[in-house]
């Protein structure tokens, strides 16, 4: 799939994070993470084949959900990057998730902070994320980011909102 964007950069590095390619061996860590949505616990096997996935869209698409590690600890906390999940190529989505353990510590902005700039770098104007509206938290590392609410939808979970935000 070629595209007029210079590809991601698929290893970031922030003061306290690092966010790289996926590895099989993150697959137990992110079956946990999963878990914590409340659904249970995917099987790790399923996690292989959708770490598989993921690599192969990075890829096709020139852009990457990496996983992201505390750079002390070099444990995994989540992952953040692009996605085109709700949009396009053109104008793909940044999604993140962290373990609650993680959470409340600014992790999330400066995974997300370090994911826009690496968007930027490709020479994309413009990013969106959708949301759903009752998760104030990150909803609220958005806004710092300098996201902009554009509008809401219902869907069958409940309401979402699409935020965007340009980039220089």
């Amino acid at each position: 799939m070629a595209t007029p964007y210079a590809t991601m950069p698929f290893h970031l590095e922030t003061e306290r994070l690092i966010l790289r390619p996926w590895a099989e061996s993150d697959a137990a860590e992110f079956c946990d993470l999963l878990a914590e949505r409340g659904n249970g616990k995917p099987p790790v096997e399923r996690i292989r084949t959708s770490i598989t996935e993921f690599l192969a869209a990075t890829e096709a698409t020139g852009i990457a959900l990496l996983p992201v590690q505390r750079r002390e600890e070099a444990d995994f906390i989540g992952y953040c990057g692009l996605i085109i999940g709700r949009t396009t190529l053109e104008e793909p989505e940044i999604a993140y998730e962290l373990f609650r353990h993680a959470h409340g510590r600014g992790y999330a902005t400066e995974a997300a902070g370090a994911v826009l700039e690496a968007a930027a770098a490709t020479g994309r104007k413009r990013l969106w994320s959708t949301v759903g509206t009752w998760n104030t938290p990150s909803l609220r590392v958005l806004e710092k980011l300098g996201f902009h609410r554009d509008r809401v939808s219902t869907e069958e979970n409940g309401e979402v909102a699409w935020l965007t935000r340009s980039l220089p």
